[in-house]
């Protein structure tokens, strides 16, 4: 090789100047630059912590505006008449030593009250198994089966959510007199097992209809039949979905009227129906009405929160799919 060969360029050893590499523009360019790739200004996030915190501070506002109602009910369960005649449920917050239990001693006292409580059991519970048991078959059989209609009659069962109750009062009315069924427990429970049965399956063939097809093949192929499937498979993944059914099923048979008011049996009323009765013979006694309706209050809550992760799990399932 020869030596002019061997003798650098000296034109090739300076690169030629292409400004800031791209690794380290951050640190070479300009001040406001610099801050900017720091992320947001302290301004910045102080103005968004403030916000953060007012909006806490409305929610918290609005919690108890909303439940101011409650409360004072609750406070005016455990005033006497006489207290409560002489002013509203706010003099316990200077008066506290007016509380009494005597309200509660005297509800549980009248049979009428206690046996109304059962009553709205022995309705409220089986009305919801029927509904949760029935619109999960019905919702998987929607949802992953082939049968002649099949849309046409999930289109049925759809329209029949703006069916209103009140269409159905008087021919279920006749239907049930003429079948022995009015003012009988069996009467209310069938009537609201039909009326909730639209919405349920409405609700769990959406929910099904969303599980990977993949994995109910997986299933089939290991042998499971459609049984076996819908219990090991379908169930487990719909819990959220079943659990939020179920919440909102007791709790409209728990706190529905109009319906036991008019197909329930006079002699066992519901609580609802029964606290109706206590006002209609007695007029408006407060101590009376107070207690009765926070007792009717407590079971629905009971039920929404020990079933609150599974109702907040479906709920959010459902705003995701």
């Amino acid at each position: 090789m020869s030596g002019t060969d061997a003798t650098p360029d000296p034109t090739a050893a300076e690169p030629a100047y292409a400004g800031p590499s791209r690794a380290g523009s951050s640190h070479t360019g300009s001040p406001s630059a610099a801050l900017t790739s720091t992320g947001p200004s302290y301004a910045a996030r102080a103005s968004a912590r403030l916000a953060g915190g007012a909006l806490r501070v409305f929610l918290v506002v609005a919690a108890v505006f909303w439940l101011l109602p409650t409360l004072g009910l609750l406070l005016s369960s455990f005033l006497s008449p006489t207290d409560l005649n002489d002013g509203g449920w706010w003099q316990v917050l200077t008066a506290p030593s007016r509380l009494t239990v005597d309200n509660y001693e005297r509800l549980l006292a009248n049979d009428t009250i206690t046996g109304s409580l059962l009553s709205t059991f022995a309705i409220a519970v089986p009305a919801t198994l029927l509904v949760v048991t029935l619109g999960a078959f019905a919702g998987y059989a929607f949802a992953w089966l082939e049968f002649p209609g099949r849309d046409w009659l999930f289109l049925l069962v759809v329209g029949l959510l703006v069916v209103p109750v009140q269409v159905a009062l008087i021919p279920v009315s006749e239907l049930f007199g003429s079948i022995g069924l009015f003012e009988t427990t069996a009467g209310v429970v069938l009537f609201h097992t039909a009326f909730g049965l639209p919405f349920a399956v409405f609700l769990l063939r959406n929910f099904f209809a969303e599980i990977p097809r993949e994995l109910l093949e997986a299933a089939r192929l290991d042998g499971a039949g459609e049984l076996r499937l819908f219990a090991r498979v379908v169930l487990p993944l719909g819990g959220p979905a079943i659990a939020s059914l179920g919440i909102f099923q007791f709790l409209w048979v728990w706190n529905d009227m109009l319906v036991a008011l008019v197909f329930a049996d006079s002699a066992h009323p519901p609580v609802t129906v029964a606290l109706q009765q206590q006002v209609r013979q007695f007029g408006n006694n407060i101590d009376v009405l107070a207690p009765g309706a926070f007792l009717s209050m407590v079971v629905p809550l009971v039920v929404f929160f020990a079933f609150q992760r599974q109702f907040v799990s479906g709920v959010m399932a459902g705003a995701i799919k």
